[in-house]
């Protein structure tokens, strides 16, 4: 016991003089998970409180053009900005491509007369089907000119999808009214009311929407349970930096023949290594998670919310950080040289962050890349902390995420053992 820690002494204050090791394993994530947690929360936040700038060049004079601007306005996501009817394409297009607008519509001149002449056509038909006595149909509004909208491309295909969704919204809506407003006519031979041209449009079910939870809590995650779990892993996986080159510095600088003269086993110099950087994942982990729950909130970021298993969380940031570790010890023991250590851990480590999940969503990802994400040790991080954090469980309920991060940390601990024994460094 007095050999380890002795050993343990030793390493903290190798680790204590490694201030660049340092500012990476803290600095480094404390950043990301600041700067990223902002961005999504804009994200998050885009329909409600930032909404997009959309142009509105209003060619048409008559009332289905205005009721269309109307429609737009009430979805909630837009920020309207009125364009001159005789602007020119190419005068929006150049405010466009100077950031005032990414997204502007233009409103053909003829299109309350083609909407009108297509609600006639439709309630003819409806007419004749009835057995009543209607408008022939004829081709009024088939050669109706289409609405135009611009975007700019920067904006991805998603994003375009749900802006182009919301506005055929906006153009049935339209387009109902006046066909309900022209059959009401057709029939009585009087205006629709107003109170019931609202009560048809309005008489919508509205969507309850419950995140699933296994708690039965249905709170609804925000920007910050996404990103601190995620980022958290990443630093815990980026001591990599600091502990692989520590392991090859001392085999190049003759540590471990002097190891060997001493009644004593490289054994108990990688458990001490392993104990000391443990320790600093879980430091890691404190901080960041501190972060989110103290400072976000003064930042005008929503506050992490722990998970109420405190010491399931305590269990899967002890077993991350383990797996983290194994991992650095594992270069270190293979690298030749500091710089093969320090370019393949942090490269190895952001290509694992890649396919586990880290950066892109594994929903999202290719079929293909779905099975390859399981090899990933940060994948299985990422989803027993997202167990805790967004679904609101317990450790027995991410026993499932646990048990492969744990074999993934026990075959790396045998590749090391079988590499220090054919480096006879053991």
């Amino acid at each position: 016991m007095y050999k380890l820690w002795s050993t343990i002494i030793k390493d903290v204050r190798i680790l204590t003089r490694d201030k660049v090791g340092l500012i990476l394993m803290f600095g480094m994530p404390v950043i990301l998970v600041i700067v990223i947690t902002n961005i999504q929360n804009s994200t998050f936040e885009l329909v409600n409180k930032n909404k997009t700038p959309l142009l509105i060049c209003n060619r048409d004079t008559g009332e289905a053009g205005r009721q269309f601007i109307q429609a737009i306005d009430k979805i909630g996501m837009f920020r309207l900005q009125s364009v001159p009817k005789d602007q020119s394409e190419k005068n929006i297009t150049d405010r466009m491509h100077a950031k005032d607008a990414l997204l502007a519509v233009i409103i053909p001149p003829d299109f309350s007369s083609k909407i009108d002449a297509k609600a006639k056509k439709v309630a003819g038909k409806a007419l004749n089907t009835f057995g009543l006595e209607g408008d022939k149909p004829g081709t009024a509004g088939d050669s109706m000119e289409p609405i135009t909208l611009y975007y700019h491309p920067i904006l991805q295909q998603t994003f375009r999808s749900s802006v182009q969704g919301a506005i055929y919204s906006a153009l049935q809506l339209v387009e109902s009214r006046q066909i309900l407003k022209t059959l009401y006519f057709s029939i009585n031979e009087k205006q629709l009311p107003d109170t019931l041209e609202n009560d048809m449009l309005n008489n919508r079910l509205t969507i309850n929407e419950i995140p699933i939870s296994l708690d039965g809590s249905r709170k609804v995650p925000n920007a910050s349970q996404h990103n601190v779990p995620a980022w958290t892993v990443f630093a815990m996986f980026f001591v990599v930096l600091s502990l692989s080159g520590s392991i090859v510095r001392e085999k190049l600088n003759g540590s471990f023949i002097r190891l060997k003269t001493l009644p004593t086993n490289y054994i108990l110099v990688l458990l001490s290594k392993q104990i000391t950087y443990l320790a600093v994942t879980m430091a890691q982990a404190a901080v960041i998670f501190a972060i989110g729950v103290w400072l976000f909130p003064s930042m005008g970021l929503p506050a992490l919310n722990l998970p109420l298993d405190s010491s399931g969380l305590f269990f899967v940031s002890l077993l991350c950080g383990w797996c983290a570790v194994s991992y650095a010890i594992c270069i270190g023991v293979f690298a030749q040289t500091q710089e093969q250590a320090n370019g393949f851990g942090a490269v190895s480590i952001v290509i694992l962050a890649a396919i586990g999940g880290l950066m892109v969503p594994g929903f999202a990802m290719p079929g293909s890349f779905r099975t390859i994400m399981k090899i990933s040790p940060l994948h299985w991080c990422l989803e027993a902390y997202y167990g805790l954090f967004l679904e609101g469980g317990k450790l027995k309920d991410i026993l499932m995420n646990i048990i492969p991060l744990f074999i993934i940390a026990i075959l790396i601990q045998l590749i090391t053992l079988w590499g220090l024994k054919i480096k006879k460094l053991i």
